[in-house]
């Protein structure tokens, strides 16, 4: 795992490189994906709106495809790769390479679900930032605040801390709990605050606010903020407030597919020189971190939000809660789901993640100065995805912009 000031460093060269270590916690048998119901007449006019600026077809790019081929050069370990290029609110360019599942001819197709690990945590932020504009959280509410209820039997150190901290991963929690033993039989929204409970007895792992810290127990109790003052579970919440007015209609949660079938991509376990496909997850008690997985193109869509500020003239949250989103506080470079590689103009800064279930790996970077943005997912997790996703995203950036190549100090 990279450290911060290595990715950055990696990211001024051209290169994105992964900073962020997933959970080896898997589901079994991950719990069904939750669909909300449409959330009435204004949703549906605004899906309908985000839909209408897609292009009716999209075809795979020879070019593209000779990108991905490169950037994957074992292909015995990374069974398929996918990636694609927005510009302004539209995917534009798409390319896929490889194979849905190791012991199958079945071609990956760049139609196909995949599953984004911790890029779902700008996700989860751009959707409480709907409800920031709304009063119903602000960016200083503290988790005292916000369940009174705990706040008697919560450690003094972590009464104080806000959602901000939460969300630039400054709260002072631990990487990750134990998510299999957070209540079995019980709920997802029992399981989260059973999490709860552990979490915040205990003393903090480093005082809050003090240092970075990347945690996926934050980004999870920020999102069962978003629960306690809705009375609404997490992933109805992303449903209503986020993927349906945006006209995500492949978003679910949990590895992609059915069990059993080959209707899409595997994802891929590596152990030693053997490599397995597995359908599996992490627990859904940790969705707010990591679980969400949808289409390619879906996945565009989120991206130009953030890249453009509204996609088919949907825009869900106002201007400042977007700038907020996307400005760390002085000195850091980490806020809302987001590290800040820099900017390349002064219109605006570069935002990338990445994410993986350790099964599949993904990375995307958005250059917002220059209102292009580059995507990348591969069905297998480990150093080999890390690296064919970092090469991926640089030749794509080089393809789209000839003067963008890698600069030497």
């Amino acid at each position: 795992m990279l450290g911060r000031r290595a990715f950055l460093e990696a990211a001024s060269l051209g290169l994105l490189s992964a900073c962020l270590s997933p959970s080896d916690l898997f589901a079994q048998d991950p719990r069904p994906r939750p669909r909300s119901k449409s959330s009435g007449k204004s949703a549906k006019a605004k899906a309908k709106a985000a839909a209408a600026t897609q292009q009716t077809s999209l075809e795979p790019s020879e070019q593209i495809n000779r990108i991905l081929g490169q950037a994957r050069t074992d292909g015995r370990r990374l069974p398929g790769m996918v990636g694609g290029i927005i510009r302004g609110e539209e995917l534009t360019e798409v390319g896929v390479v490889g194979i849905r599942k190791i012991g199958s001819t079945e071609p990956f197709r760049w139609t196909d679900l995949i599953h984004l690990g911790s890029c779902t945590k700008a996700m989860t932020a751009t959707m409480i930032g709907t409800l920031v504009d709304e009063g119903k959280l602000r960016w200083n509410s503290t988790l005292s605040q916000v369940f009174p209820e705990w706040a008697a039997g919560m450690h003094p150190d972590f009464q104080p801390v806000t959602l901000t901290q939460l969300l630039s991963h400054r709260a002072g929690f631990s990487h990750d709990l134990h998510w299999w033993q957070m209540g079995q039989g019980r709920s997802v929204v029992e399981q989260r605050r059973a999490l709860l409970a552990e979490a915040l007895h205990a003393p903090p792992d480093r005082k809050p606010g003090s240092e970075y810290f990347y945690s996926n127990t934050g980004f999870v109790l920020a999102g069962m903020m978003a629960e306690q003052v809705t009375g609404t579970p997490w992933e109805e919440l992303m449903n209503r407030r986020l993927f349906e007015p945006l006209g995500m209609t492949t978003v679910g949660y949990g590895a992609p597919g059915i069990r059993g079938r080959v209707d899409h991509a595997w994802g891929h376990r590596a152990e030693g020189d053997t490599v397995t496909a597995v359908h599996e997850d992490n627990s859904p008690a940790m969705g707010p971190a990591g679980t969400v997985h949808c289409s390619l193109r879906d996945w565009s869509k989120f991206a130009a939000l953030h890249l453009h500020g509204s996609v088919g003239g949907v825009s869900l949250v106002k201007p400042e809660t977007m700038k907020a989103l996307h400005t760390p506080k002085g000195g850091e470079d980490y806020v809302g789901g987001w590290l800040i590689a820099g900017r390349s103009s002064a219109a605006g800064p570069i935002l990338t993640h990445t994410g993986s279930n350790t099964l599949w790996y993904c990375s995307i970077w958005l250059d917002t100065g220059r209102d292009v943005g580059f995507l990348a997912a591969t069905n297998a997790g480990g150093k080999p995805a890390e690296d064919a996703c970092q090469q991926a995203i640089s030749l794509l950036r080089q393809h789209a912009n000839p003067d963008d190549r890698p600069r030497r100090r």
